[in-house]
């Protein structure tokens, strides 16, 4: 049997699509289900001086892998020496904040959503609408307000997991295409959503990913959308993660 090295096809890949993109710079974006690997457009001119600005917000009750999944994929990016910055960020003050399971995780510093390009919102607490999680914040309308605020084209809100339903609560989705965990997905779909049982949704300046594991398949898409997949498949290999499922491409450019 001939052994399939994926990465370094990911690699091959990534340098062809370099080329074609250079020959066919007009090319137009169209409606599809890519592979959750395929090739990025592009940096976007992202330096070291001008990286991508990540804001992961934080609040009680959110699930810790909604967190720090995403996280990690940004943070060893940065590590890396790529152009990504990311940053823990609060709707409310800089302090402490209880996750899901009981972690205590300190928040440097307040939020500032116009000096992000990309904004991470984690699920958590959907079960039990009288604990902390994303009904408490929905009902606060700190945190959704804060959203609607921010939304601009040139940023790009990922929604993971049960967040998605924060940014549906925020007007932030309406009939865009969306994904959440399997257990919310009949929600939104009563609320009027667009919902598509895929891994990854990519809508342009709306990423949305599913289930809790799904933050690191949307934050990785990310980076590789923003980056180049050379980022993306390094990282991935560092955290010995294997992306699957799909990444649904409405066609909708990113401003």
């Amino acid at each position: 049997m001939v052994e399939f090295n994926r990465r370094n096809a990911l690699m091959a890949a990534a340098g062809a699509g370099a080329a074609f993109a250079a020959a066919s710079p007009g090319a137009a974006a169209t409606a599809a289900v890519a592979p959750a690997v395929a090739p990025a457009a592009g940096s976007r001119g992202r330096t070291a001086h001008n990286p991508l600005r990540v804001h992961i917000v934080l609040f009680d009750g959110a699930e810790e892998l909604d967190v720090f999944g995403p996280l990690e994929v940004f943070a060893a990016a940065a590590a890396m020496g790529h152009p990504v910055r990311p940053l823990l960020v609060t709707s409310g003050q800089p302090g402490r904040v209880t996750a899901s399971f009981g972690t205590d995780i300190a928040v440097p510093g307040a939020w500032d959503p116009g000096a992000a390009d990309v904004i991470v919102v984690p699920g958590g607490g959907f079960k039990n609408k009288q604990a902390p999680g994303v009904w408490a914040e929905i009902q606060k309308g700190v945190l959704t307000r804060e959203l609607r605020r921010a939304e601009r084209p040139s940023l790009t809100l990922l929604g993971v997991c049960t967040g998605v339903v924060v940014l549906h609560a925020a007007g932030l989705i309406g009939r865009r295409p969306c994904t959440t965990h399997h257990r919310a997905q009949q929600y939104l779909k009563d609320q009027g959503a667009d919902v598509r049982t895929v891994r990854v949704v990519d809508d342009g300046n709306l990423v949305c990913a599913g289930g809790i594991s799904s933050g690191i398949d949307g934050a990785l898409w990310i980076l590789e959308r923003e980056i180049g997949s050379p980022a993306a498949t390094s990282v991935e290999a560092l955290m010995e993660f294997e992306r699957r499922g799909t990444v649904l491409r409405t066609g909708r450019e990113r401003g």
